[in-house]
């Protein structure tokens, strides 16, 4: 098998198994909080305490993958133009 098929074969296979999961889990956590929906912060005493809500995530903890996204206007685009 040649470098640019071996290449192509890869990129088919990240981009299969990338669409299976935003398939099957079209939330992920949140980058900000780690799926907590608020900041972690300390008190003077160094325990962990509540901090703000998360404004990415508006305090839910889960985010939408980027592809489910993307397919989401694709569908409503999709849609829209064909009422």
């Amino acid at each position: 098998m040649t470098l640019p098929l071996l290449a192509i074969a890869l990129l088919l296979a990240v981009t299969l198994g990338y669409v299976g999961v935003c398939a099957a889990q079209p939330f992920a956590r949140c980058r900000h909080c780690n799926g907590f929906g608020f900041a972690t912060t300390t008190d003077r005493k160094g325990r962990p305490k509540r901090g703000k809500t998360c404004r990415p995530c508006k305090g839910h903890g889960i985010r939408i993958r980027t592809g489910r996204h993307l397919y989401n206007l694709a569908r409503a685009i999709h849609r829209d133009g064909t009422r």
